[in-house]
């Protein structure tokens, strides 16, 4: 195959992505894709640019990309507390490395900042996009949509409080155009549907990108912080394991571009962890019966979120798999045998590999001996393959190696996101 046919765009990735976020709460629900409608309409509707456009579809999209909490989450949808502009901080700093996210990073950066009647207009001398504040009028008016009523009986009532915040909280000609737009009943009935956002994605005004290989490794790594750092305890987890699934599928005969698809599936394998609550993944002991309930169901997620992307359809099977055992025994699915492909062997070998050999704040990572022990036993329980794990300890000391960089370098990461 040649390493760049695996194609999908950058629309599919990102509301996979919100997707996952909004699996915290139903009252998250449709969020993301929610404000990107209603932020795009609004910036068609004064004028701006294509290309702000855009932007701004994208950003609204990813708005909350920097909420690393379920509690913060719920938070900023309920309201707007002291430390609302932490999670844009953090967002714009996730995805500023990423080129096609680089325009609407700028714009989450400041998504919460008030007008101020006028003073909006810049932060500790930084000029503030308007499309920062497009944002923020979107974000707070779908945050005030109830699913239970028609929209277009609220909506008097949503645009009352929109009002009553003019220059204040939100810049008054953005609430002027907010105003006009819900003479247009379908804007609001749209906003509602099952997939706003993709009414705007299918009908070609935006020239949204499609990602070729490296492009979809450099977001999934992007992902896999988003995944990580919502807990001390896991903030380097899925770069251990991208990396040394990647050198394992090297060592056991995969194609250039398989070995990237085995990166990206490491980067994502832990994807429905989002939906799992911050309790359970910050506990450092071992996990009671209804906690590890929790726990499993998250490669079930993983492979929802991933489902609909047919091109990633064999990275999801390594991905979401990884909890299954060769005698079936492992969850969700029970999948066993030759039913399991190589891809998912070796990401399994790969995520306990990493698991245990990696420091964490509450123990060490095994040494060499404990670790062969471990895996030994599992094999003879036929739990993970035999040749997968020969293979690791043919070359041990690289593939340690490998994942000791790769945490490090998202242990720095983490400490440049979530300073003290």
């Amino acid at each position: 195959m040649d390493v760049d046919k695996i194609r999908i765009s950058l629309y599919d990735l990102l509301v996979s992505l919100s997707s996952a976020q909004e699996l915290v709460s139903s009252r998250l629900s449709n969020h993301h894709q929610q404000v990107a409608y209603l932020a795009f309409r609004l910036a068609e509707h004064i004028g701006l640019p294509i290309a702000q456009q855009k932007d701004i579809f994208l950003a609204g999209l990813v708005h909350d990309m920097g909420t690393l909490s379920t509690k913060e989450m719920l938070e900023i949808v309920e309201s707007e507390p002291v430390t609302v502009h932490h999670h844009g901080f953090r967002g714009a700093h996730l995805i500023e490395g990423f080129s096609p996210l680089r325009g609407a990073s700028g714009i989450v950066k400041f998504h919460h900042l008030p007008w101020g009647g006028g003073k909006g207009a810049t932060y500790k001398g930084e000029a503030v996009p308007l499309a920062s504040h497009i944002i923020h009028l979107a974000d707070r008016t779908c945050s005030q949509v109830r699913p239970d009523r028609n929209i277009l009986t609220q909506l008097p009532g949503i645009l009352s409080t929109i009002r009553g915040q003019a220059n204040d909280i939100f810049e008054p000609g953005l609430v002027d155009a907010l105003s006009d737009l819900s003479k247009r009943e379908y804007i609001w009935l749209d906003l509602v549907s099952r997939r706003p956002s993709k009414m705007i994605y299918k009908s070609g005004i935006l020239d949204i990108a499609v990602l070729e290989i490296d492009d979809i490794v450099d977001l999934s790594l992007v992902f896999s912080r988003i995944i990580d750092f919502r807990s001390r305890f896991t903030a380097r987890h899925s770069a251990g394991v991208a990396k040394t699934a990647q050198a394992l599928a090297q060592l056991m005969g995969f194609s250039a571009l398989e070995c990237k698809m085995m990166l990206i599936a490491g980067y994502l394998h832990d994807l429905g962890k989002i939906a799992v609550g911050d309790a359970v993944l910050e506990k450092p002991s071992k996990l009671d019966e209804a906690e590890f309930n929790e726990m499993r169901a998250h490669t079930y997620f993983t492979y929802h979120l991933l489902e609909p992307m047919d091109q990633l359809k064999t990275i999801n099977t390594w991905a979401s798999f990884h909890h299954e055992k060769l005698n079936g025994t492992g969850y969700p699915f029970h999948i066993s045998g030759d039913n399991l492909s190589l891809g998912s062997r070796i990401m399994a070998v790969a995520d306990v590999f990493t698991a245990i050999t990696e420091d964490r704040p509450y123990r060490q990572g095994m040494s060499f001996e404990e670790t062969e022990k471990v895996l030994r036993k599992m094999v003879a329980a036929n739990a993970i393959d035999g040749n997968v794990v020969d293979a690791l300890f043919t070359d041990y000391q690289r593939i340690d190696g490998i994942r000791v960089r790769a945490q490090n370098e998202a242990a720095e990461h983490y400490e440049l996101t979530m300073p003290a």
